[in-house]
């Protein structure tokens, strides 16, 4: 059995037991509550201005994505959410793919003075308040074929059970067939110089993608302060790359591709947000061991995010909002760090006009404060009517040090998108 194939496989069985659930909730006799399909259409493009680093890749992106959404409540405390993703895109086959986002049954009911709820099937979870980066989001695998700030993620298979009251809820979480994460292909931008090949994907554990993972959350509010401590056990998000077997080229080796080995891992983690009038101060911060730093060795570390933003609201008399934004990222593993945030500073602005259009423009900036590595961000959002709605974004890489090896292939990879959605 193929490596696509055997992807999808455990997928696919999960949207059939979603879809035949709807069928026999749907069946002649059966009582529906409530049926909805929604959804969004989005036409995409990504232009490259600068010439590309590596040979074959391509200085544009565009296509189509869909977005449906199947929603069906059957009797007062069970429903089904079935929701796929589609991308085609028309100058780079390695972005057209697709992906079960969601599909899963929901239980729900009292427990005493508590409430419960179960979740079976795909789903995707999501945890953290930092504006920057999420560390303690460890539950779903990041798409970044879809964007490069890790925030866009693959629907994970998994039984989530959820237990509130007054006291706050926890949440429990066992998970298998772990999902691999997506990059860029040989024509794709943002990506190393060696291809990676998710053929190539190794496992520490032997159970390999089967190995069963778990996570736990508690979360509540204590006055001003929103507060969630999280625990997750099994194999890493994140893969270590290894090189892959050398090949010859006129009689000269060279390397052929980058091959992702996923480890046991445990992470502790802390998401905090504390409002004090205008004032959002945040932290997210883990400690994990168990994982491989980028010389290859294992080394547990602590890591954190952390910042907050202040608001001006009503600025020149106006419904405006004006909030300055600043976050302090910063890896205990420093130099030997595996991601590029092993100590960053960000500081941006956001404007929300609170008009009916819902209009925002958001600016960044984040700087390296051992490399000297400078990125800039914009982003654009306006509701155009009820139904479209436009969004631009660009990133630009200002400045880029040799020795930043995880963001120095990248450096030429400042990129403009535009995003035009119809929502129904």
């Amino acid at each position: 059995m193929g490596l696509r194939t055997a992807i999808r496989t455990p997928i696919l069985r999960a949207a059939r037991i979603a879809l035949a659930v709807l069928a026999a909730a749907s069946a002649p006799g059966a009582a529906l509550a409530e049926t909805e399909f929604s959804g969004k259409l989005s036409l995409e493009t990504r232009w490259f201005p600068r010439s590309a680093e590596f040979d074959g890749q391509r200085n544009y992106n565009a296509g189509l994505v869909a977005e449906p959404q199947l929603y069906l409540k059957g009797a007062e405390n069970f429903s089904v959410t079935v929701a796929p993703f589609f991308r085609f895109d028309a100058a780079d086959r390695t972005w057209t793919h697709a992906d079960l986002r969601e599909a899963y049954a929901l239980l729900n009911g009292p427990l005493g003075e508590a409430e419960w709820e179960l979740r079976l099937g795909v789903d995707r979870v999501f945890w953290g308040v930092a504006e920057t980066r999420n560390l303690v989001d460890i539950v779903n695998q990041t798409d970044l074929v879809e964007n490069p700030n890790e925030k866009v993620k693959l629907g994970q298979p998994m039984a989530h059970l959820t237990l509130s009251g007054d006291w706050g809820a926890a949440e429990v979480f066992a998970m298998t067939f772990h999902r691999l994460r997506t990059f860029p292909g040989a024509a794709g931008r943002l990506r190393p110089q060696l291809r990676i090949d998710n053929r190539l994907a190794t496992y520490e554990s032997p159970a390999e993608e089967w190995h069963l993972d778990f996570a736990a959350r508690y979360s509540n509010a204590f006055g001003p302060l929103d507060l969630g401590l999280s625990v997750f056990d099994g194999t890493s998000r994140e893969p270590v790359m290894r090189l892959a077997a050398i090949r010859l080229v006129q009689g000269q080796p060279v390397p052929g591709a980058l091959a992702p080995h996923y480890e046991q891992i445990r992470q502790f983690g802390l998401d905090a947000q504390l409002t004090i009038g205008s004032w959002l101060l945040k932290l997210e911060a883990i400690h994990r061991s168990g994982a491989s730093n980028l010389v290859g060795k294992k080394e547990a570390f602590a890591a954190f995010v952390a910042g907050g933003e202040y608001t001006f609201s009503g600025i020149f008399e106006s419904d405006a909002d004006l909030s300055l934004l600043a976050e302090w990222l910063i890896d205990g593993r420093r130099h030997r760090a595996t991601n590029q945030y092993q100590n960053d500073l960000f500081f941006g602005v956001r404007l929300s006009l609170n008009d009916v259009e819902s209009t925002a423009f958001t600016l960044g900036a984040l700087y390296d404060l051992d490399y000297g590595t400078r990125t800039m961000s914009l982003e654009f959002d306006r509701q155009l009517t009820d139904s479209v709605s436009i969004k631009a974004e660009a990133i630009l890489m200002l400045y880029v040090d040799k020795a930043d090896v995880v963001v120095y292939p990248t450096r030429r990879d400042s990129f403009v998108g535009a995003k035009l959605a119809y929502s129904f």
